[in-house]
């Protein structure tokens, strides 16, 4: 799971990835708000966690920003914890919020739980194809099914946005945002992932992307 934590304090920042990366996220971090728009434009995430009180605009802005434009759950992580703050928050469409001082472990189990009312379910079964994206494991006709990392993310990618078309652009973002990886790669992983689950589960939408079908 890829999270975007916007937070100016670099201390806090940095402690705060350090240990999403030790509980298995992805996590890019950004102290200057103003990068916030361009980031969420080149790459993909399943959830932002999101300061408040930022340098150069106020988190409520970024917050209606990102609600407006991009499909994406925002937890708000902020030392405003006055009943107006958060209510100003849930009306902009905040999916949680925490104040600081806080448990990062406390932050874990809000993402988690976020994530699941978010983008549904955690075991997905279509047909004879299981998918438990909590466990990160897939099993045909029950017999598990042996993927790489990357076929992995590509996989969970998709069936997190079932239903919906996730274009080459965000694909190539996600699953391989630090190379120069280009569509005939994604081809070839969908084509591994056909052969394995099934040729029927994922439609190729010509000129637009690919949809894992609901």
């Amino acid at each position: 799971m890829k999270v975007l934590l916007i937070e100016d304090d670099a201390h806090l920042g940095e402690a705060l990835k350090r240990y999403l990366e030790r509980e298995g996220f992805s996590c890019t971090w950004i102290e200057d708000d103003r990068e916030v728009l361009l980031i969420l434009n080149s790459e993909a995430f399943d959830i932002v966690i999101l300061d408040l009180i930022l340098k150069f605009e106020a988190g409520e802005k970024i917050l209606e920003k990102i609600k407006k434009k991009y499909d994406l759950p925002v937890i708000v992580l902020t030392a405003k914890g006055e009943i107006e703050d958060k209510e100003v928050c849930f009306k902009l469409g905040a999916d949680d919020y925490i104040t600081k001082p806080f448990n990062p472990r406390e932050l874990v189990l809000r993402i988690r739980s976020v994530c699941k009312r978010y983008y549904g379910k955690e075991i997905v079964t279509v047909g004879d194809v299981e998918i438990d994206l909590e466990k990160k494991t897939v099993k045909k006709n029950g017999v598990a099914v042996d993927l790489t990392n990357k076929d992995w993310q590509l996989l969970e990618l998709l069936v997190r946005n079932r239903g919906k078309v996730v274009s080459t652009d965000k694909i190539l973002s996600y699953v391989w945002p630090y190379s120069e990886t280009d569509e005939n790669s994604v081809r070839a992983y969908i084509k591994r992932l056909r052969s394995a689950l099934g040729s029927d589960l994922i439609k190729n939408l010509k000129g637009r992307g690919y949809m894992f079908l609901e």
